[in-house]
């Protein structure tokens, strides 16, 4: 363990606290961090602020030198394998921070002097690398805050390994000193500079957070350190990434400002090389081997993930573009409701109903399977506004709704909660099917969602009866009033005889009754006032 000294200057005094320096064996240096630095400079003794008789406080310190050197390293702990930890000093020397020193001093002779009119103070910390005695160059740092830092270092080290400082003493004759102003971050920098001393760069950056290594990245490029530059792209490559640090490391390689690093194994993570498989064919393959599974935990967890995702990308399908996308999933589309049909043509055939019920049941189980394979896939659609081609195709299924009442109330229900997912899409307008298209859903598919309504009720806890009696309501309004008025009075008919066993359609009953006997009297009235007053 070495220890640097802190010094904060006055006009009068300076006040020295000690802070830990970690050294290893190869003069690798471990410099505090700015928080640190300032602590230790600002922090004070609690006894200094009683003070004694005499007006003289007895803990003020003798007048020190502005910089200490760091002790030079011994030989024996040099060659010792294990770096040495920094540890807190328990004996650090206590005193007055400067600006009570210097009140205490001059409390006697002078008033005390105004806030704004103290000399700014400067935070000055000295450290060494390597062999101390044989250094030959000073470097100093001007940081932020008033904290500076003097490097004492050995010119053939940095000339050898960073480009900036070869130039910096290639340019004076001779140099003994170099200043960098407006140090950014100090104490990456000496950090960076004590790489130099070491033989294995990437070993010193294994444990280090992925924040720490881009500062240390970002100094190792000014500085034109090829060596570090590597290691630390070797680290990223390696490391996993959390959370934020993705687009931090992304950023950060492709703004190195020279392609000789090669940074393509660091991007290869979220970018790939070559594009042999077009994203939209893996993104088929993804479609299929979900609609495909048989095991309930993982499709139902899946189709939720995906849907999540595919709702999370508000332009286009990955990286293709929205129409490829939505080319993938109507094929899908079509591909089961063939399925669906064979299905349906299986399980009502005349010798079907003869077979076993361990025959029969598979057949029900894939037609359940294929039904919720279309309800996600209408979801997915209407999520990306680009269902209503859907609603064309699910309109002119005449032979799959005719063969619906066939099957057990149990296998089909599925079937009519896509039914009931189109009529909500239409009624909130996420489609916009033509006039024709919505008039062929409901005199196709209506019909069928009532006869399963009361089993979709009891037996399917994602029905929520209000929406998709909403939506069918709205649905039919937007049909021409002759229209309404047949789907209606149909449907009152069913209504009267089951009641709850049937959608709602009450508040549409009432909109339909205002337009067909209320509004043309109010406008027969309207156009007589008119008509009487001119």
């Amino acid at each position: 363990m070495a220890e640097s000294k802190v010094a904060s200057l006055d006009a009068r005094t300076t006040k020295i606290r000690n802070v830990p320096i970690a050294v290893t064996p190869e003069g690798f240096w471990c410099c505090p961090s700015q928080a640190v630095l300032q602590k230790t400079a600002k922090s004070q003794n609690p006894q200094a602020k009683t003070k004694p008789k005499g007006g003289a406080s007895p803990l003020a310190p003798k007048a020190a030198p502005p910089i200490q050197r760091a002790p030079t390293i011994s030989s024996e702990r040099r060659t010792h394998s294990t770096p040495t930890r920094a540890k807190t000093n328990s004996e650090e020397q206590r005193c007055l921070p400067p600006a009570e020193d210097a009140a205490a001093n001059n409390n006697a002779t002078n008033p005390p002097k105004a806030v704004n009119e103290r000399p700014q103070k400067q935070h000055k910390v000295s450290v060494g690398f390597g062999q101390l005695e044989t250094s030959d160059l000073k470097v100093v740092l001007y940081g932020k805050d008033g904290v500076a830092v003097k490097m004492s270092v050995h010119k053939n080290t940095l000339a050898g390994n960073s480009t900036f400082f070869a130039d910096k003493l290639s340019g004076q004759s001779p140099a003994s000193s170099i200043e960098v102003t407006d140090c950014e971050d100090v104490e990456i920098y000496v950090e960076t500079v004590g790489l130099m001393y070491c033989s294995d760069v990437k070993q010193r950056l294994i444990k280090q957070t992925v924040p720490r290594v881009l500062r240390v990245l970002k100094v190792a490029e000014l500085l034109g350190f090829p060596a570090c530059v590597m290691s630390c792209l070797d680290y990223l490559e390696a490391v996993p990434w959390v959370g934020e640090e993705e687009e931090n490391v992304v950023s950060s390689v492709r703004n190195l400002q020279s392609e000789s690093y090669g940074v393509s194994p660091v991007l290869k993570r979220v970018a790939p090389s070559d594009r042999t498989t077009p994203p939209n064919d893996t993104f088929s393959h993804i479609i299929e081997l979900v609609l495909r599974s048989s095991e309930d935990r993982g499709r139902r967890e899946m189709k939720s993930l995906v849907q999540k995702l595919l709702k999370e990308s508000s332009t286009g399908c990955m990286s293709g573009s929205s129409d490829l996308c939505s080319a993938v999933l109507y094929r899908s589309c079509r591909n089961c409701l063939d399925s669906l049909l064979i299905l349906f043509q299986q399980a009502t055939d005349s010798d079907f109903a003869e077979q076993a019920l361990n025959t029969k049941e598979p057949v029900f189980r894939q037609v359940a399977l294929e039904a919720d394979n279309l309800l996600w896939l209408a979801e997915i659609l209407a999520d990306r506004n680009a269902a209503d081609e859907f609603a064309v195709i699910w309109a002119s299924q005449r032979e799959l709704a005719g063969l619906h009442s066939r099957l057990p109330v149990k296998s089909r229900h599925l079937v009519s909660c896509v039914t009931a997912r189109l009529f909500v899409g239409i009624g909130k307008g996420e489609m916009l099917p033509s006039k024709d298209t919505r008039r062929l859903l409901l005199d196709v598919w209506l019909q069928p969602l009532m006869d399963d309504y009361n089993w979709l009720q009891h037996g399917c806890r994602s029905f929520d009866r209000k929406v998709v009696e909403e939506g069918v309501g709205r649905t039919i309004l937007t049909l021409p009033l002759e229209d309404q008025q047949t789907i209606l009075l149909s449907w009152l008919g069913s209504f009267l005889k089951v009641g709850d066993s049937c959608p709602n359609l009450q508040k549409a009953f009432e909109v339909w009754w205002r337009r067909t006997f209320v509004r043309p009297y109010a406008e027969q009235q309207g156009n007589r006032s008119q008509s009487g007053r001119s």
